[in-house]
């Protein structure tokens, strides 16, 4: 049933009629899904404005009794917060501060690099140094080394069991109380101080260490250069906690009668009664110090944390000025709309600025580790300029085989040499002579080494990445060297991202960047373990076609992969390994079409 309803003429208002209204303009259509024009009301949390009132009460009521209550004594608070003995103190507590941060750090991380080397006896000293002094409370340690006198008369430099002394000075003159101090607090901060850089220390990835190696980086350098910027970022937090107790462990000198800033307080309260307003100007004074660390930790942090993050956050007074809403807040990498994907480049020829290959002679090599062993009498000839595969199941020793040939792995039997010159070893007529590391690193230049996990160093960009080791291995000019790796990565597709930091990199360049830093020493011979297992299969591609071109430059590969068809195309030889020993070598139409060992046979009948 319908109803309609007429509008009678009579019921209209009197007077002329209103000129018509204009027709409203028609809203454009949006598309389906599109909810930009909704207004967005923000979810309200109950618990948190009740949290927040809270907080609010609480630190309201501590600041009305603090402040109203007279007993606090604010007044006399005033009067010596910046008195002339407060302050004298308090200068010699950041003295103390300072020096014994300084002193016990380079001495705890004398220790740290002592207690990881390879000789047990100074290992075993570092334990026993850091044994004794973790376990002497401070107080004690400080009482000791002020009493020194009574144990030594003198303090002499001269020559043992001969009677000639250059220098003697009585222990009582020579050791002040600050001395004493300084040396107590020095001695226990480097105990604690050495445990704090080893456990850094041990935090960096195994690779790093290896890959270093393999680009004949010193040891020396490897550790301050390599090691212990990446460590800084587990040190840090630990270190700077120590710091804030050695500022408030220096309270314990006043053992010595020294004034430092507790000590000045005690000596002004017992004159003036007045305790709680003067232990209140040593507490906030211990707050500022603590304030100013805690800066000063935040930016310290935020420079070793160079390339450990995609997006590093913004610094703490830019974080605070974004809370308070005047300064504009970083775009979340999500919320930038991605770019129209681009055709992928050709990978650009290799043309000159190459060594020429080596030629590898592996000769009965074994190799165990503990009672298993992975490489059993392996003896292999890789011809100069050749491109060689090594294929074989998870286990049968490839890549033990491959870092052999750099020497990352001391073999335990047999030979391996570069153009006729030993790996590991120097020759001298019929006798053989081991090398030390030294040495090793400075052969291990000639055979260049890309790993499966790319092994880069992520606290350094990609072109610090290439010109590391020619500057400080081969010698070469930093202009030189950035000229080289300049054209090395124009050479792999990578010109933009030579200020970038490899956490910025998809893994398709970081492998990448891998081999052009490979390639920046201008090795005979180049190594690649798995240089695509750990890739997706989208990003194989782009490696491999780097590979291939680097395969007509007549630089020595060796590559382990599981790439069949790459091996196919690329390889002149093919050697195939289980369980430590080579079964069979040949050409790739040789091995893949017409194998003669069975077990060739039934490994590429699964993987073909």
């Amino acid at each position: 049933m319908s109803t309609t309803t007429t509008l009678d003429a009579h019921a209209l208002p009197a007077g002329p009629v209103p000129a018509a209204a204009p027709p409203s303009v028609p809203r454009a259509p949006t598309a389906k899904g599109d909810y930009s024009h909704y207004k967005v009301v923000p979810a309200r949390y109950r618990a948190r404005t009740v949290g927040t009132v809270f907080a609010a009460a609480v630190i309201a009521l501590v600041l009305y009794s603090v402040l109203t209550n007279p007993r606090w004594g604010w007044g006399v608070f005033a009067e010596w917060f910046f008195a002339e003995p407060v302050l004298v103190g308090l200068g010699r507590t950041l003295l103390l501060t300072a020096l014994g941060a300084l002193f016990g750090f380079t001495l705890g991380t004398a220790l740290a690099l002592a207690r990881v080397s390879r000789s047990p006896l100074l290992a075993g000293l570092s334990w026993t140094f850091v044994w004794i002094f973790r376990s002497i409370p401070v107080i004690v340690l400080l009482l000791i080394i002020n009493n020194l006198g009574y144990l030594y008369e003198s303090v002499s430099l001269g020559v043992p069991f001969t009677g000639w002394t250059f220098f003697s000075y009585p222990t009582t003159q020579l050791i002040s109380p600050f001395v004493a101090a300084l040396i107590g607090l020095t001695l226990n901060q480097a105990a604690f101080a050495s445990e704090i850089v080893r456990g850094g220390i041990l935090s960096v990835d195994q690779g790093q260490l290896e890959a270093a190696a393999a680009l004949g980086l010193p040891r020396r350098r490897q550790a301050f250069r390599i090691v212990l910027p990446q460590a800084m970022r587990s040190i840090l937090p630990s270190g700077f906690n120590d710091i804030i107790g050695l500022a408030k462990g220096t309270s314990n000198v006043y053992i010595l009668a020294l004034p430092e800033l507790f000590y000045t307080i005690q000596i002004i309260y017992r004159r003036n009664l007045e305790v709680i307003p003067l232990l209140m100007v040593a507490t906030v004074w211990y707050l500022v110090i603590l304030t100013v660390l805690s800066i000063l930790q935040h930016y310290i942090e935020r420079h070793f944390a160079k390339g450990a993050l995609r997006n590093p956050p913004p610094s703490l007074f830019t974080a605070i000025a974004q809370r308070l809403g005047r300064a504009p807040r970083a775009v979340p990498a999500a919320a930038v709309p991605a770019a129209a994907p681009q055709a992928t480049d050709a990978v650009p020829r290799w043309s000159g600025g190459f060594t020429r290959g080596g030629e590898v002679t592996i000769h009965g090599v074994s190799k165990h580790y503990g009672a298993l062993q992975v490489l059993k009498d392996v003896t292999l000839t890789v011809p100069s300029g050749s491109v060689t595969v090594v294929l074989g199941q998870s286990g049968s020793g490839k890549s033990t085989l491959l870092r052999s040939i750099n020497h990352l792995e001391r073999v335990d039997g047999g030979f391996i040499a570069i153009d006729g010159e030993l790996i590991g070893y120097r020759q001298d007529a019929d006798t053989l002579y081991e090398l030390g590391e030294k040495d090793i690193l400075q052969r291990r230049v000639d055979v260049g080494m890309v790993f499966q996990n790319f092994n880069l160093f992520p606290h350094l960009t990609v072109l610090e990445n290439l010109i590391e080791a020619p500057i400080s291995v081969r010698g070469v000019p930093r202009p030189e060297a950035e000229a080289l790796a300049h054209e090395l990565l124009a050479r792999v597709g990578l010109s933009d991202k030579a200020h970038s930091y490899p956490r910025q990199l998809s893994g398709g360049q970081q492998q990448r960047v891998a081999i052009a830093r490979a390639l920046a020493l201008k090795p005979k011979v180049l190594l690649f373990d798995e240089p695509t297992s750990a890739l997706d299969p989208e990003l194989v591609g782009e490696v491999l076609a780097v590979i291939k071109e680097l395969a007509r430059s007549g630089t020595t590969l060796v590559i382990v992969t599981h790439e069949i068809g790459f091996a196919r195309e690329v390889a002149d030889t093919v050697v195939f390994m289980e369980q430590g020993q080579v079964l069979e070598t040949g050409t790739p139409e040789q091995v893949f079409n017409r194998p003669q060992h069975p077990r060739t046979a039934e490994f590429l009948a699964k993987v073909l």
